[in-house]
């Protein structure tokens, strides 16, 4: 009977062991998923906010909030005015590089460059949800700039210069610069040293840096100083965030780097940065661009930073959290009868607003061509959303109504100008054609076709990381027809180029014509499958 209770014991043991290891804290891996490179944090109170590129997608530079650092959800743009933000001209992977944000005095800051108009600027607001300031323009001819508010009461502006990392006292007031700009630090010898945050803790200044590139030779490296203007000396540990080694070299996520620090209530420091996720079919492939990770830094006071041990993460991160506090999550579909598009939604460069309306059909979005088609740079009649995850579903409903062959409207996986699919239906003879387009490079072709007659039509993507495969049906009553199946690494970034991610876009185009016709979208559905 004792033996059997011992093995009763065991076996329960066991179990509760079991239990809790399947219990343990942690977090998957990247925690805000998609497009959404160059993350920056700041923390007020219990709560935390970030900020990330958007490069030429209007409005730009969407804010998150998270009160755990896991689990976070989008509460807007900094940039939501045409005045704010002119994107015109702007080409692909062109417009807003790396902002920063940042707290002081009771003020948010955002801190970025518009290299395709106005350089170097700031603006600020007291919510974060909005209105912000129209911005405070920097005369420094730089990128990746940040804000740094020193004890003295002087500010400083980080920029990456041509030979490194510059720093330079203006007026926060008027965005005047009132020193000299200083070269501080060139890293420790990676291409591109960018992306610096300037930190003050136990007596030094402490400078993070990207370098290696924005690819798979990414890294975060870092120095401190005794004084703001440097010299900097290099941490022994560098670089101290990277997979561009051995260790990491057959990680799933690629490219990690690009990071910023943030302390918590309970005194625990953690890294945002980016990275990437291949895709398991073709190792040195990515089509959701540059996402955004965590992982928890140690920083003994008076010592160096390390994150998370040895400098590389994982998809599944086993480590004690912040209390979770998860928000409800968004709703898959959309059904176009609120006042405004949800946050989720961005227009490719500054929209005519005119070739949009939520009001003209109850429960419709209607998009009217302009002079411009997918293939230019210009304000194609479009918006996207970001592809979250390699398995997914994309589904549409919409009509258009054109008597002209030029018109079509539909679904497009985005990857930029001059790499995207294209899943449409536009008129031919008396009824209607849904086709599926490929544009890669120099190449378009048709790669598919069914006829339809007239009415609406609901499309379909169904993507993985091997493919993307195309459906089309003519109504919801009857089965879908497979239009056509593409490979997924025509829109990577290791072919198409460029700093984004593919976006899943809703459109309409005329071939460059002016031509009458409209869209209208019934509805719109995105689930990841994974």
């Amino acid at each position: 009977m004792k033996n059997f209770n011992c093995w009763l014991i065991i076996i329960l043991w066991s179990g509760l062991t079991q239990a809790v290891a399947l219990a343990q804290p942690g977090f998957k891996n990247p925690v805000i998923r998609g497009f959404n490179p160059d993350p920056s944090i700041c923390r007020v109170g219990d709560d935390f906010y970030l900020v990330t590129s958007s490069f030429e997608y209007f409005p730009g530079l969407p804010i998150y909030h998270s009160r755990d650092l896991v689990h976070w959800e989008q509460i807007g743009h900094c940039l939501t005015r045409d005045e704010q933000l002119p994107l015109q001209n702007a080409p692909a992977s062109g417009g807003l590089f790396a902002p920063s944000i940042r707290y002081h005095d009771g003020l948010f800051y955002v801190v970025c460059t518009n290299v395709s108009g106005g350089g170097n600027f700031y603006c600020t607001a007291k919510d974060p949800t909005g209105p912000w300031s129209d911005p405070i323009w920097v005369d420094i001819k730089s990128i990746d700039p940040d804000i740094f508010w020193d004890d003295d009461g002087k500010t400083y502006f980080v920029t990456q210069g041509d030979q490194g990392i510059r720093v330079t006292e203006i007026d926060i007031r008027t965005g005047k610069v009132i020193g000299p700009e200083s070269l501080v630090w060139g890293g420790i010898g990676g291409r591109f040293p960018e992306a610096p945050h300037i930190y003050k803790k136990d007596g030094f200044y402490y400078l993070l840096l990207g370098e290696g590139g924005t690819e798979y030779m990414h890294s975060a490296t870092i120095g401190r100083s005794k004084h703001v203007l440097g010299p900097y000396e290099s941490c022994p540990l560098n670089p101290i965030l990277t997979h561009a080694n051995r260790i990491g070299q057959g990680n799933t996520i690629q490219g990690v780097g690009h990071a910023d620090f943030v302390q918590a209530a309970d005194g625990s420091w953690w890294a945002v940065f980016l990275g990437f996720r291949v895709t398991q079919q073709y190792a040195y492939y990515h089509v959701l661009g540059r996402e955004t990770f965590l992982a928890p830094v140690d920083w003994p006071t008076g010592g160096w930073p390390q994150v998370n041990g040895n400098g590389t993460v994982d998809l599944q991160m086993n480590i004690p959290t912040l209390p979770q506090q998860p928000f409800l999550e968004p709703p898959a579909r959309t059904d176009f009868d609120e006042e405004h598009l949800g946050v989720e939604w961005q227009y490719l460069r500054n929209p005519i607003r005119e070739n949009y309306s939520l009001s003209e059909r109850k429960g419709m979005w209607r998009m009217s061509p302009s002079m411009f088609t997918l293939d230019d740079v210009g304000a194609v009649s479009l918006i996207a959303r970001r592809q979250t995850e390699h398995d997914f579903l994309a589904e549409t409903a919409l009509e258009l109504e054109s008597t002209d062959v030029h018109a079509e409207a539909g679904m497009t996986l985005l990857q930029n100008n001059t790499h995207h699919y294209d899943l449409f239906v536009k008129r031919h003879g008396t009824g209607f054609v849904v086709q599926l387009r490929v544009k890669v490079g120099s190449l378009s072709y048709i790669a598919g076709e069914k006829e339809i007659g007239k009415g609406q039509v609901v499309l379909k993507i169904v993507g993985n990381s091997r493919q993307y495969t195309f459906f089309a049906k003519e109504s919801a009553e009857k089965a879908y027809v497979q239009i056509g199946t593409l490979d997924t690494r025509y829109l990577s970034t290791e072919v198409a180029g460029g700093f984004t991610g593919v976006m899943i876009g809703l459109y309409t185009s005329a071939a460059g014509e002016q031509v009458d016709a409209k869209a209208y979208v019934d509805w719109f559905e995105y689930q990841p499958l994974s």
